[in-house]
C-alpha cells in the first residue's frame, strides 16, 4: 500500500482550481496512455462513476472510481471530493481538497492511498515514487489548463 499527498498553490480562485481538477475526461490528456470514460450522466455528484483505462493493447488495466463525497468550494468554504477506487487491479482512494490559500492563491491538497492487487509490498517504494511523479505532473498540468 502506498499513501502520498501533494500540495500546490496555484494563482487561481478555489472554484476555478476545483473545476480544472474535477473535469474527469481531461485527466486522460495529462496521464500518458490513459483514456477516461464517465459512466454516469453529469453533472458530477456523489455516485458518479468513471474509469481510467491505462495501457496499450492487452497490457492495460482499468482504474474504476466512484465519487463518494462531492462538496464543491462555496462561500469561502473549502471543497472536498473523495474517490473510491473499485477496480480489480487498482484499489484505494483519492481526495482532492481545494481551499483559499495565502496571498489570494488557492491551496490544493491531493491525497491518495493506492494498492495494486498482486503487487508485493517490496515494490511499494518504487510505486510511491512513480505515482507521486505521475500525479504531480498531472495536477500541475490540469491546474495550468483553462
Amino acid at each position: 500500500m502506498v499513501l502520498f499527498s501533494l500540495e500546490r498553490t496555484p494563482p487561481l480562485p478555489p472554484a476555478e482550481a476545483w473545476r480544472r481538477l474535477t473535469r474527469w475526461p481531461l485527466h486522460a490528456d495529462v496521464v500518458p496512455l490513459t483514456r477516461v470514460a464517465v459512466e454516469t450522466p453529469g453533472p458530477t455528484r456523489e455516485g458518479t462513476c468513471f474509469v481510467a483505462r491505462t495501457g496499450v493493447g492487452p497490457l492495460r488495466f482499468d482504474d474504476r472510481m466512484e465519487v463518494t463525497l462531492w462538496r464543491p468550494p462555496a462561500d469561502g468554504e473549502p471543497g472536498l471530493c473523495r474517490l473510491q477506487k473499485r477496480g480489480r487491479v487498482v484499489l484505494g482512494w483519492a481526495e482532492i481538497e481545494v481551499r483559499p490559500g495565502p496571498g489570494g492563491r488557492t491551496r490544493v491538497l491531493w491525497r491518495e492511498e493506492l494498492r495494486v492487487r498482486f503487487l508485493p509490498g517490496v515494490f511499494d517504494p518504487l510505486l510511491e515514487r512513480a505515482t507521486r511523479a505521475m500525479f504531480g505532473r498531472a495536477v500541475n498540468e490540469l491546474l495550468r489548463r483553462a
